[in-house]
C-alpha cells in the first residue's frame, strides 16, 4: 500500500508535469515503441548551459577554495575555453577531448568548454595510473587531453604520445585555463549549433570483462537525465513550501565525489543549473573539511557514497560544527546498511537520509527513496524515478518474472546510454532487443514498486562506491612471474561496505610475500584496487568440473577466515 508521502509525492507529480505544469511530459519512439520524454526540456547541453546560466547571472556557482565563481562567469570563461579549442587545437564536432583532473573549478568549466566546441567530452578517472589512462585515452580514440599537473606527469612516466594540454589548478580559473585559451580563438570564433544527436559524454565502467568500457551517450540522453532529476527535485520543493520548510537561502551542496563520476556530473553539477545551486568543491574527502564547509558554506543538501555521511555521523568531531542547514544526506553508489539508516535520521538534527540508485549507463537515473520511505524500508533503493524510467526484473529470455520474483535489475528510457565505444559485442550483450538496458544486478519489486536489490550478476567489488572489476586485479597479479594462479573477490568491511581480497598461488621456492605483491601492484593499479588482504596458498587453488577456478567456495572460505580475524 502506498505510503503517505508517497500519495504527497504523487500529487506534486502530477501538478508539476499536468497541464500547465513547468515540466511537460510526451513521448518519442524508440526501439518500436512509444517512450517518456520531457517535451520541453532543452535539446543540448550547450543550450542548457546557456539558458540558466543567464537565468542565475551574478549568483554563485563554484566554490573552491577562496575562488567563487558566479553562474555568468563560468559560462563566460567556458565559451572562452570553447574558442580555444576550435581555433588553436583544431577541435572539430564529435572529437573526443579527455578531461583527467581532479575536483576543481576549472574541471567544471573545462567540461563545459568542451561540449560548446563541439567535442565529446571524455571522463577519465583521476584515480588511475598513467597506464590505465593511457589505455582509456587509446580505447576512446581520444585525440586531446587536458590534465593537471598530477595526472599529466602520470601519462608523461608511461610514455603517452597524445597531446596533452597540462593545467595549473593552483591558479584563479583566468590563468588555470589560459593553456588553452592562448591558443588561438576569442569572441568573434564561431561554435557549432549543436543538437540532441551529437556526441556528449564518454565515462567509463568497470564490468566483468575486467577491462574498463567507454560508455557514450548523445546530447539528448544527458539533458533528459538532467531533468528527469529536476522533476524529482521539484516535487520535493513543492512538498517542503507546502509545509513551510523551504529555506530561503541558496541551495547549495558540495562535490565531494569525483566529477567524472556519473552522479556528480550528472545530478549534482549538470542538475545544478537549473536549481540555481551553489556548488563548494572539495579536491580531496575529509570529513572534518566537509563538516567546516556544510557549516561555512550553509550547504542544505549533502550527497556522497553512503560511507562519507557515516564518517561524518560518527565522527567525534561532530559536536564541533554547526550542520543544522543540511536537510538531507543523499547516498548512493553502494547501500547502507539498515542500521546507518536509523542512526542519520535519530542523530541528524532534522536531516534525513536518501539513497539514490543509478548506473553509468543510464545516465544515473534510476531509483530513489527518501525520509520515511527509507526508515520503513532500508534495504530498498526506492521506486522507478518519474517520469521518464522504465523498470522492469527480467529473466535472462528478457522476460518479465512474477511480481515479487528475483530476476535481473533492467531499465528502458530515453536516458540511457548509446554503447560502449569501439566495443560491439558489450554493447549488444548491454541491452535486451526490446532496449532495456541490463545493469547486471539482482532484484525484485515488492507490492508497491519498491526495487530490492539482492545480489549482483557481475563480478565485482563494490568499495566505497567505487565499482573494481576481479578481473582487472587477477590480471595485474598475474602480471607477476612467480604467480601460478589467483583468485579475487570482495571481503566486507563496515566503512567501505567491501575491500578486495585475493588468495594467491606462487611457484614452488617463490618468496613473494603479501607485502611485495601489494608494492608489485600498486605500481599498475589505482590504490583502491590494490587488495586489503591477501593470502598466499602453497597449493593449487579448489576447481570446477569445468577446470575453472572455484571462486565460490574460495570466497565463503576466506569470507569466514577474514571475519574471524577480524573479530579477534
Amino acid at each position: 500500500m502506498p505510503s503517505a508521502l508517497d500519495l504527497r509525492l504523487e500529487a506534486a507529480y502530477n501538478l508539476i508535469t499536468g497541464p500547465g505544469g513547468p515540466i511537460q511530459v510526451g513521448t518519442v519512439e524508440r526501439f518500436g515503441r512509444e517512450l517518456p520524454f520531457i517535451t520541453n526540456a532543452p535539446t543540448n547541453l550547450g543550450d542548457y548551459v546557456a539558458f540558466f546560466a543567464a537565468q542565475h547571472g551574478d549568483a554563485t556557482f563554484l566554490v573552491e577554495g577562496d575562488e567563487r565563481l558566479s553562474f555568468k562567469q563560468v559560462y563566460a570563461a567556458a565559451r572562452q575555453v570553447a574558442a580555444g579549442l576550435v581555433d588553436g587545437y583544431g577541435v572539430q564536432r564529435g572529437d573526443r577531448v579527455g578531461i583527467a583532473m581532479r575536483n576543481a573549478n576549472a574541471w567544471c568549466v573545462t567540461y563545459i568548454g568542451v561540449l560548446l566546441a563541439g567535442g565529446c567530452a571524455t571522463l577519465l578517472n583521476g584515480w588511475w595510473q598513467g597506464g590505465e589512462l593511457a589505455a582509456a585515452i587509446a580505447d576512446s580514440e581520444t585525440s586531446l587531453v587536458i590534465a593537471d599537473v598530477q595526472r599529466a606527469a602520470r601519462l608523461e612516466e608511461v610514455g603517452h604520445a597524445g597531446k596533452i594540454i597540462t593545467l595549473d589548478l593552483l591558479k584563479p580559473i583566468d590563468e588555470a585555463i589560459a593553456p588553452i585559451t592562448s591558443a588561438g580563438g576569442g569572441p568573434e570564433t564561431v561554435l557549432p549549433v549543436l543538437t540532441g544527436q551529437d556526441l556528449a559524454t564518454i565515462l567509463f565502467t568497470s564490468g566483468s570483462t575486467g577491462q574498463s568500457k567507454g560508455a557514450y551517450s548523445r546530447h539528448q540522453a544527458v539533458v533528459q537525465a538532467i531533468f528527469n532529476y529536476v522533476t524529482q527535485t521539484a516535487s520535493i520543493v513543492h512538498l517542503l513550501t507546502q509545509d513551510g520548510l523551504m529555506s530561503d537561502i541558496q541551495p547549495a551542496t558540495l562535490i565531494c565525489t569525483p566529477l567524472f563520476h556519473v552522479t556528480a556530473e550528472i545530478p549534482v553539477f549538470l542538475q545544478s543549473l537549473a536549481l540555481g545551486r551553489k556548488l563548494v568543491l572539495m579536491p580531496k574527502w575529509n570529513a572534518d573539511e566537509a563538516m567546516r564547509l556544510i557549516q561555512d558554506e550553509q550547504c542544505n543538501y549533502f550527497v556522497g557514497v553512503p560511507l562519507m555521511s557515516y564518517e561524518i555521523l560518527t565522527s567525534p568531531n561532530r559536536k564541533n560544527y554547526d550542520l543544522s542547514t543540511c536537510k538531507s544526506y543523499a547516498g548512493g553508489g553502494a547501500p547502507r546498511p539498515p542500521e546507518h539508516v536509523k542512526r542519520l535520521s535519530e542523530e541528524m538534527g532534522d536531516a534525513k537520509p536518501l539513497l539514490g540508485y543509478g548506473l553509468t549507463e543510464t545516465n544515473a537515473v534510476g531509483c530513489g527513496i527518501i525520509n520515511e520511505n527509507y526508515l520503513a524500508k532500508p534495504m530498498s533503493t526506492g521506486p522507478a524515478s518519474k517520469p521518464l524510467v522504465d523498470l522492469a526484473i527480467l529473466d535472462d529470455n528478457g522476460e518479465p518474472v512474477a511480481q515479487g520474483g528475483v530476476g535481473e535489475v533492467c531499465m528502458r528510457s530515453v536516458c540511457n546510454f548509446e554503447g560502449y565505444w569501439n566495443n560491439a559485442a558489450a554493447t549488444k550483450a548491454a541491452f535486451f532487443d526490446n532496449g532495456y538496458f541490463r545493469s547486471g544486478d539482482l532484484g525484485y519489486l515488492d507490492e508497491d514498486g519498491y526495487l530490492f536489490i539482492v545480489d549482483r550478476k557481475k563480478d565485482i567489488i563494490i568499495r566505497g562506491g567505487e565499482n573494481i572489476s576481479c578481473q582487472e586485479v587477477e590480471a595485474a597479479i598475474y602480471e607477476h612471474a612467480d604467480v601460478n594462479e589467483c583468485a579475487v573477490f570482495g571481503l566486507p568491511d563496515e566503512r567501505l561496505g567491501e575491500v578486495v581480497g585475493a588468495v594467491i598461488w606462487v611457484k614452488p621456492g617463490s618468496t613473494v610475500d603479501d607485502g611485495a605483491m601489494c608494492s608489485f601492484l600498486s605500481e599498475r593499479l589505482a590504490p583502491y584496487k590494490v587488495p586489503y588482504k591477501i593470502w598466499m596458498s602453497n597449493a593449487a587453488l579448489p576447481k570446477l568440473g569445468s577446470e575453472k577456478i572455484d571462486k565460490v567456495s574460495l570466497r565463503n572460505q576466506y569470507r569466514a577466515q577474514f571475519a574471524t580475524e577480524v573479530a579477534a
